[in-house]
C-alpha cells in the first residue's frame, strides 16, 4: 500500500470550494473542532491544512498525514504559517506507520467520509492516541431524517466518482461510538444551509476519548 493517493483534479478544485465554505461558516466549525486541544496531535488527512491556522497554543506538535500529493504540496505551504509547529507527511489513515499511544489527539475532518475503510482508520486512531486520548471529528454523515438518508443512499451511487471517494450516507457517529471511543460531546447540523436539497449538507462536529 503506497502512501499516495492522486485525485489531481479534485485537488485542484478542493481549495477553492473550500474557501467558500470557509466564507460561509466552515471556517468556525473548525476552529470549533479544535478549541481547547492539547499536547501532541495527529491529523489525517490533512488535506492543503485548512485546520492548520486554527490549532491553539495548547497543541505542541502536529503531525499532519495527506495521501494526495498536490494537496500535500499545499499542506506543506500552509504548515510555514500555522501558529504551532506542524510536520506534513505522506501516509494512509488506513496504516499509521506512528507508534501505539503517541499521541494525545486525533483530528478526522472532512476525511472519513472518503477513506476506503472508516473502521480500519477508527482502529488505528485509536491505536496511535493515549488511553483518555481525545478524537475530534468533525464529518459528512448520514441524516437522522429517513426520506433524507434515502437521498443521500441513491447519490452515493455516483459522488463518491467525483468528488475523490467521498460518501455522504456513512453513519460516522455511530462508527465512532462502536470503535472503542466515547463520545463526550457531538452537535450535528445541515451545512450550507440551503433551500435545495443537498445530499452532504448533514454534519457532525464533536470529541470522543479514547476507551
Amino acid at each position: 500500500m503506497t502512501g499516495d493517493h492522486r485525485h489531481p483534479i479534485f485537488a485542484r478544485l478542493y481549495p477553492r470550494l473550500d474557501a467558500a465554505a470557509a466564507r460561509a461558516g466552515g471556517a468556525a466549525h473548525r476552529a470549533e473542532l479544535l478549541a481547547g486541544a492539547r499536547g501532541r496531535a495527529l491529523e489525517v488527512g490533512a488535506g492543503h491544512g485548512a485546520n492548520f491556522a486554527h490549532y491553539p497554543g495548547g497543541v505542541t506538535e502536529v503531525v499532519a498525514i495527506e495521501p494526495e500529493p498536490t494537496l500535500r504540496a499545499r499542506a506543506v505551504a500552509a504548515a510555514a504559517g500555522a501558529p504551532v509547529p506542524v510536520a506534513v507527511r505522506a501516509g494512509l489513515a488506513e496504516d499509521l506507520d506512528l507508534p501505539d499511544a503517541s499521541f494525545d489527539v486525533a483530528v478526522a475532518s472532512l476525511v472519513l467520509c472518503s477513506v476506503r475503510d472508516p473502521v480500519r482508520v477508527l482502529a488505528e486512531l485509536r491505536r496511535v492516541l493515549r488511553p483518555g486520548g481525545e478524537l475530534r471529528f468533525y464529518e459528512h454523515v448520514r441524516s437522522r431524517s429517513p426520506r433524507q438518508a434515502i437521498f443521500q443512499k441513491y447519490t452515493d451511487v455516483l459522488w463518491p466518482y467525483v468528488a475523490a471517494g467521498c460518501h455522504v450516507s456513512r453513519p460516522t457517529g455511530d462508527l465512532i461510538e462502536r470503535s472503542g471511543f466515547t463520545v463526550r460531546s457531538e452537535r450535528r447540523f445541515d451545512f450550507p444551509a440551503s433551500r435545495v436539497p443537498n445530499p452532504s449538507a448533514p454534519h457532525i462536529i464533536g470529541v470522543a476519548v479514547r476507551d
